[in-house]
């Protein structure tokens, strides 16, 4: 099973930074959620866009929206790129690629010629009833943080 636009998103769980808690998408009801999907933390481009939303962060926190950022990396790992990075927002965890599969965010990619699998640059609006509202696949970094802000400002 996949989400689709439109629909409520699956209930999921995976763990996350902050106090050692389990993130829970039914525990989120009544907020706006940015759930954005990075390939690997203290890489050039996932740096720059886990900067960007940090910049930005307090402009979602005004227009009523939680930002949560999604990888295959281990909760240490995130804990010390949260740190490192002075994000205000947590990281979830999903080693087992769960939530990556919910979301369809796995895709073979190709790097230096060689082909891998690997997660696509996504992120997924949800509103605060857990319906599915916008999607932005394969996205390239610069300006994509505006355009995610503009998008929950207009819902």
């Amino acid at each position: 099973m996949t989400v689709s636009l439109n629909k409520a998103v699956p209930d999921f769980s995976a763990p996350v930074t902050g106090d050692g808690s389990t993130f829970r998408l039914s525990e989120q009801r009544g907020k706006t959620l940015v759930l954005y999907f990075y390939p690997k933390d203290n890489t050039p481009g996932c740096t720059t866009e886990a900067m960007n939303f940090r910049d930005q962060h307090d402009d979602f926190v005004k227009a009523g929206v939680a930002v949560f950022g999604i990888s295959r990396d281990s909760l240490r790992s995130h804990e010390n790129f949260k740190a490192k990075l002075e994000l205000p927002f947590e990281l979830i965890s999903d080693p087992d690629e769960t939530v990556c599969t919910l979301f369809d965010v796995m895709k073979m990619k190709k790097l230096y010629g060689k082909e891998h699998r690997g997660v696509e640059r996504s992120t997924f609006i949800v509103d605060s009833k857990g319906i599915l509202r916008h999607e932005l696949r394969g996205i390239k970094v610069p300006n994509h943080v505006d355009e995610v802000l503009e998008i929950v400002r207009g819902l």
